[in-house]
């Protein structure tokens, strides 16, 4: 088997040109739900084909792979097509562990909250809802709030129906953009460890192994029906990332992301992998997180002042 490390290291399944063998195309963690007709798909996101063109899938024995519903064997695979097969030049922006502000975007957090009410992957309800206990459950944010320069730029603003009435990033917060997790859940979802496929029925595909049982359950039906339910086409976008992120080439790397109180994280950070891009990330994710919290404290504070005018105003109506 080739070398493999970070993502790759838990791959059963490895792809390959059919007119080269030494050129490893990417691979997979086999887990529940995967089927063929998955497998074609996520092979199409990591795959160029010049020109573009059809392609198909063999097996080891030679034996072509239907597109069909069957699970998915460990094993070698190799493209078919008339043109040339390559990696695709297309990366998965880069992204880590989403750190909670104490004070992230209240508005954003609380109709999350409202709408969902439980963890819409696990369906583990919040039974102290009622008495607004919420430890273990995070709103989390499908577009990171970091890269709020795409979000503008890619045009996703325009797709947004739900406006937040508070708007520090724009739309970026809308309750279209986000899901309620728990904790464990938030922080494997920022990391592409698993996504949502909503081209097979919102299935959730699992990258590395599964610890929680969810691979090839479903997102809960009842977000599904609700008018305020995320975008599709955020939930596919990250669907997208995370097969580029885990399949393409060797894989990204892992990121550390537990540091223990007085660690050098930003030592660690630099002498790590993608140190670069990572720090960017980590920048900019703390940056936003920053500025929303002097949004809703500015907006606290300007609710303070007008709760004092009217109570002026009232006070003056009474004299009269």
């Amino acid at each position: 088997m080739p070398r493999t490390d970070g993502r790759a290291l838990a791959r059963d399944v490895f792809i390959y040109d059919l007119r080269d063998f030494d050129t490893l195309l990417g691979g997979l963690v086999i887990t529940a739900g995967v089927t063929n007709a998955n497998f074609y798909a996520m092979v199409d996101i990591i795959i160029d084909i010049l020109p573009p063109g059809p392609f198909s899938l063999q097996g080891e024995n030679g034996k072509t792979i239907a597109q069909d519903a069957q699970p998915l064997l460990p094993g070698r695979y190799f493209v078919v097509a008339d043109g040339t097969v390559k990696k695709t030049a297309e990366a998965a922006p880069t992204r880590s562990m989403s750190f909670q502000s104490t004070r992230t975007n209240n508005e954003f957090r609380d109709l999350v909250r409202k709408r969902d009410g439980r963890c819409v992957v696990t369906k583990k309800e919040n039974r102290g809802k009622e008495f607004n206990l919420w430890g273990g459950f995070e709103a989390a944010h499908i577009f990171p709030l970091a890269y709020l320069h795409q979000w503008d730029t890619q045009g996703w603003s325009q797709q947004i129906t739900i406006l937040p009435s508070t708007r520090p990033f724009g739309t970026i917060n809308s309750v279209q953009n986000g899901l309620l997790l728990t904790n464990d859940m938030h922080c494997m979802f920022d990391l592409y460890y698993f996504s949502i496929n909503p081209d097979d029925g919102y299935k959730i595909i699992c990258f590395q192994p599964d610890s929680n049982d969810i691979a090839g359950t479903f997102l809960d039906a009842r977000l599904l029906n609700d008018p305020q339910r995320p975008l599709e086409t955020l939930l596919r976008w990250h669907f997208r990332q995370a097969v580029l992120t885990n399949m393409k080439g060797a894989g990204e790397p892992n990121f550390e992301h537990d540091f223990p109180s007085g660690s050098d994280m930003m030592g660690d950070i630099q002498s790590g992998p993608k140190a670069a891009e990572r720090m960017e990330f980590e920048l900019f994710n703390r940056l936003a997180n920053h500025t929303l919290a002097s949004v809703d404290t500015d907006k606290e504070d300007k609710d303070e002042e007008d709760r004092d005018e009217d109570q002026n105003d009232s006070n003056v109506k009474d004299k009269g």
